[in-house]
């Protein structure tokens, strides 16, 4: 027994990185080139953010990247993309996990859990850092359905359980008055399941173009049907449309196709508790505010182009490190604006507002250099 153990250490310690046996027989050790101590893993931890992305299949996948590509700059600041389960399990897992700094969930499932009470106080403890832009909903059915009316009793798809697509289209079907037999599959199986005549529509959420979409031919049988934005939509969904460069094989060039959207929102959890992690935000906060500009040019996704980050989201309290970056921005802004408005009345003053535009500009440079020198002297 006692051999069989010293057989099985030797085993082991030959495994290890740094060992290494002599010709003569005895064991040493070498250290290691190079180690990572506490401090460089603290250092890293702190200089390094993730965040969570819905399925591989929606354009949330590219938009994380995009973010990362934008702010990531090595060792001095980090992002790291995850790809998660969709908007619903991404606000658990923003809410639940530890490894999970923020998240890209959607308006409707915010609403959803803060109605139903089933995550808690949601309201006190998620906040958004930035309202993105408006993800589509798709309702692709067989092409003999006249209308979302005609699917009162037919067999829809409506995303897999729990997710973020099951919550809205359950909520505009109830809204809508429309009774459907719910099926729960993922996308590429529902597509299929319609040209086989298994089930007779299915709903999709997603940036648009929809991959899933835009594969579908012009001979398919499928077709996109519209949605009304009727009375009660308004609360947790927004008026879109569909156009023909969007889905050339489905929509005809001229034609569109009234549908909603729900909006796509980057979320932190609100920990006061969690110094390292709430600090961790404020560098992201000032870093992505910051080089916003950046992510609004090719090659990321167009959908950037439609972000206003200082937009707010209705009933929900944004994240105080992007409030407080906001709140600097609009002052300094202000500040900008009425600093212009005293150069000008100098300029009026001294009889130099006739000068050409050039000439203005290196003039209110000396301006501004003057205002700064005097306002050092003032402290």
């Amino acid at each position: 027994m006692r051999i069989a153990t010293v057989i099985g250490l030797g085993g082991i310690c030959l495994l290890l990185p740094g060992w290494q046996t002599p010709a003569g027989g005895a064991e040493q050790t070498k250290p290691p080139a190079e180690t990572i101590g506490a401090a460089d893993r603290t250092q890293l931890h702190d200089s390094t953010v993730t965040v969570m992305s819905g399925t591989v299949h929606d354009g949330n996948t590219t938009i994380v990247q995009n973010i990362a590509a934008a702010l990531d700059d090595g060792e001095a600041f980090r992002v790291i993309p995850m790809v998660g389960q969709g908007p619903a399990q991404t606000l658990r897992d923003v809410m639940s996990l530890r490894g999970v700094d923020m998240g890209i969930t959607q308006s409707t499932v915010l609403n959803h859990f803060a109605r139903t009470g089933e995550l808690g106080p949601i309201r006190e403890q998620v906040v958004y850092v930035a309202k993105l832009f408006n993800e589509d909903l798709h309702l692709l059915a067989r092409s003999e359905i006249a209308d979302i009316a005609a699917l009162n009793g037919k067999t829809v798809n409506i995303g897999l359980k729990s997710s973020g697509t099951e919550i809205a289209a359950r909520f505009l079907f109830a809204t809508l008055g429309v009774h459907v037999r719910e099926t729960h599959l993922d996308a590429a199986e529902a597509v299929e399941k319609i040209k086989s005549g298994d089930i007779d529509a299915t709903v999709l959420i997603g940036t648009t173009p929809s991959p899933r979409i835009a594969e579908v031919e012009r001979d398919s049988g499928l077709k996109l049907l519209g949605i009304p934005f009727a009375q009660g939509l308004e609360d947790d969904t927004y008026p879109a449309t569909l156009a023909h460069d969007d889905y050339p094989a489905l929509i005809d060039r001229g034609e569109r196709v009234d549908t909603i959207a729900v909006c796509a929102v980057l979320v932190a959890f609100r920990d006061p508790q969690d110094g390292s992690r709430q600090d961790r935000l404020k560098r992201f906060v000032d870093r992505f505010f910051s080089k916003f500009d950046a992510l609004q040019e090719p090659p990321s996704h167009p959908k950037w182009g439609e972000v206003n980050f200082a937009a707010t989201l209705e009933d929900w309290q944004r994240a105080p490190q992007a409030q407080a970056w906001i709140d600097n921005a609009k002052t300094q802004a202000l500040s900008a604006v009425q600093e212009k408005e005293r150069f000008r009345t100098f300029l009026a003053q001294t009889g130099k507002d006739r000068t050409s535009e050039d000439e203005h500009e290196t003039l209110f440079r000396a301006f501004k250099a003057w205002s700064e020198r005097q306002a050092q002297a003032s402290n």
